[in-house]
């Protein structure tokens, strides 16, 4: 497919360049306009990088993993932190860089075209993490109709639009995202009766995908391909944000900041749910119930800051519209969207290929510069 050429395409050019911006520019110092310690920074990183996903998808996917060909060469565990964890991390640690050290001297970014193509992606990559809530919400509570799912969803989206209105309540749930999801890989753990040496013999699967790192590069299948497209869409608005709240840290720091403080956690969590799916294991109801708010409080995270990020960009914030103007124009918008990803052929496919060619104007922009430069 010519899609997933493409994808191949800037996976490889995207990857080579973080390896060299590492190499070349390593020592140089990086800091955003309102940083944070090293515990605030891992929460932000963590809780807005992420999504519901992380939670609900898991134990939905192992079985399709151990029964698809295009994924023999590893275990189920491998491949699900495969599409998490560590390497696809570095297209966050590429736009972090560049909105840092890059964008402050080029303003590509506040150019209109490029503004408004950029935050029409953040808005529909908001829309698509409460769309995933509202797709998963029956396979961890089977008894739910409709209506309260809808309802739900429509609940979340309004929470996360009240508490974009000021920073301090996104920094504030980023933290206190970070400590509930602690508590519940503690309890699912717990209540698995898997023990440390279960936790360690499921954990241990994980060496599979660094055994087979380059196989995860490039797209395996097609949802392997919906992955990687999805890590393009949410990669330039997390850079933005990210961005904001890098603490002095040096350009190699950050990428191992990056590729590796989310991925710790990612590999206990992932470890502990394979525990259950190999043993065959149901979720408790009460714990099952317990995802299910923990994936509202990540969607919540995620849906506040790309809600004032996008906000910010275009002028349309509470001070400028009022509170009660701004909740209603923003839930307004974001649930319209989450109804368009159910019932259009609308696919987070397509705003990966339009941040894909955001990458490209960029690459062609410095790379004039740099001519222009070498020969005025």
């Amino acid at each position: 497919m010519v899609a997933q050429a493409i994808l191949s395409a800037a996976i490889i050019v995207t990857l080579l360049t973080s390896a060299v911006i590492v190499l070349r520019w390593g020592g140089r110092p990086v800091q955003g306009p309102m940083p944070l310690s090293l515990l605030g920074f891992m929460a932000v990183l963590f809780t807005s990088g992420l999504d519901v996903g992380l939670v609900m998808l898991p134990l939905t996917e192992f079985p399709v993993y151990a029964r698809e060909p295009a994924y023999a060469f590893a275990n189920p565990l491998a491949v699900a932190f495969g599409s998490w964890g560590f390497l696809v991390w570095g297209f966050y640690f590429l736009t972090t860089f560049y909105f840092l050290a890059v964008e402050p001297h080029v303003k590509l970014f506040e150019t209109p075209r490029v503004k408004f193509i950029n935050n029409l992606v953040i808005i529909g990559t908001c829309a698509f993490t409460a769309h995933l809530l509202l797709r998963n919400l029956p396979f961890y509570v089977p008894a739910i109709d409709d209506l309260s799912r809808y309802g739900i969803v429509a609940l979340t989206v309004l929470v996360a639009v009240l508490t974009s209105t000021h920073i301090r309540y996104v920094r504030l749930l980023s933290v206190w995202s970070m400590w509930m999801f602690g508590a519940l890989v503690a309890a699912m753990w717990l209540a698995s009766g898997m023990g440390v040496g279960g936790f360690l013999q499921s954990a241990a699967d994980i060496g599979s995908y660094f055994a087979h790192l380059p196989r995860f590069v490039v797209p395996m299948s097609d949802y392997h391909a919906f992955y990687l497209f999805w890590w393009f869409s949410w990669s330039i608005m997390i850079g933005q944000f990210v961005a904001r709240f890098v603490g002095g840290m040096r350009t190699w720091q950050l990428a191992t900041a990056l590729l590796v403080i989310p991925s710790i956690p990612l590999a206990a969590w992932f470890s502990v749910l394979y525990f259950y799916f190999r043993q065959g294991m149901s979720v408790h109801p009460i714990l099952a119930v317990a995802m299910v708010v923990v994936g509202i409080v990540f969607v919540v995270n995620s849906l506040d800051s790309l809600i004032r990020l996008y906000s910010d960009n275009l002028g349309l914030t509470a001070r400028r519209l009022g509170t009660p103007a701004y909740v209603a124009a923003h839930w307004v918008l974001m649930f319209a969207l989450v109804l368009a990803f159910q019932f259009t052929p609308l696919q987070i496919e397509w705003i990966g290929l339009v941040v894909i060619a955001l990458y490209a104007a960029i690459y062609a922009l410095l790379l004039r510069r740099w001519g222009l430069a070498r020969n005025p």
